[in-house]
């Protein structure tokens, strides 16, 4: 996969593009993130990239021309081009998945009071980390681009994929390891009793549970999926 990241502050990528699983991934070739300073692509000899919004307001909007030029250098055919901004669908782990399909992502980071709208005639859509305001779009193409890459074949286990949270709506079951015992917090026998049938129901339990507890949005959604129905007849019959 490549990855192509538009931003006025790329010195905030530096460390990110070093570090964990990402670094990794750039090393074993899985994927190469490139990091572009939407300055460059400026047509002001002082390098601006925003200016005074039309009709009044407050702030200022980042120009269409940087923002166009430098899609029209980078977009190919594979593209796809997504605008980090509040206005956009809120990020899922299921489109987190969705992207990882693709061969070329494109992130806009947005700043300022926000972009030029003609901008969206060429963006294929709009991305939010959250119902709340960033200073620009750079941590939500970080996390965003950490989310996607870690679901790259090859950059991880598989197995460590297919259970993590929020797989099939359902939270991760409690994790603990060494020592058994500190201070009397101790680990659940089941864990220790080498029993594999066991320790699988006891975390297929604990998974369920923990979404029901901590996320009732999650576990409803879950009921609906075949797999988690399936899941929870098989519980209850063992627990009969």
């Amino acid at each position: 996969m490549k990855i192509d990241i538009l931003t006025v502050f790329p010195e905030m990528f530096v460390n990110f593009l070093d570090t964990s699983i990402i670094k990794k991934a750039i090393i074993r070739h899985k994927v190469s993130i490139s990091v572009h300073n939407i300055r460059k692509y400026s047509h002001s000899k002082h390098h601006k990239v925003d200016d005074t919004p039309y009709g009044g307001g407050e702030g200022m909007v980042m120009a269409f021309p940087p923002l166009y030029d430098a899609l029209m250098a980078l977009k190919s055919k594979d593209s796809v081009i997504i605008l980090l901004s509040p206005q956009g669908k809120v990020f899922k782990q299921q489109t987190a998945r969705r992207l990882a399909k693709n061969k070329h992502l494109i992130f806009i980071c947005g700043h300022y009071e926000g972009v030029d709208a003609r901008v969206l005639d060429y963006v294929d859509f709009e991305l939010s980390i959250g119902d709340f305001i960033l200073t620009g779009g750079e941590l939500a193409a970080m996390v965003i681009a950490d989310a996607v890459v870690r679901l790259i074949p090859g950059v991880i286990l598989e197995d460590s994929v297919k259970n993590d949270s929020l797989e099939n709506h359902l939270l991760k079951y409690p994790q603990y390891t060494k020592p058994e015992n500190y201070l009397g917090h101790q680990v659940p026998e089941v864990l220790l009793s080498g029993h594999h049938e066991n320790i699988q129901k006891w975390r297929n339990e604990q998974a369920l549970s923990q979404t029901y507890h901590k996320r009732k949005d999650l576990y409803n959604k879950a009921k609906r999926i075949k797999a988690v129905q399936a899941l929870m007849e098989k519980i209850s019959k063992n627990t009969k």
